[in-house]
């Protein structure tokens, strides 16, 4: 299956080891959605409409409250990249 270049971009960032956090309305609707990489930083791309595609391609989930991490299916998804650290 074939993945946008953007989550492409999200889900190699959470194979790092990042994660999104996501806060809630009054009404516990979604509100805000927030991507973390692994060394703590807020990182832009991510938007609501890109946390649903992700969430109904059931590369990320989240267990007990905990932020959303990526899946086995997520790692299948993201091909490999070079880090250019």
């Amino acid at each position: 299956m074939d993945i946008s270049r953007t989550e492409q971009r999200i889900l190699h960032l959470m194979a790092q080891g990042g994660r999104i956090e996501i806060s809630r309305d009054d009404d516990r609707k979604i509100e805000n959605v927030s991507c973390f990489t692994r060394d703590g930083w807020l990182y832009p791309g991510v938007d609501l409409d890109l946390f649903r595609r992700l969430k109904r391609l059931k590369a990320i989930k989240s267990s007990g409250g905990q932020p959303y991490r990526i899946t086995e299916r997520g790692l299948t998804l993201v091909r490999s990249q070079l880090d250019n650290r």
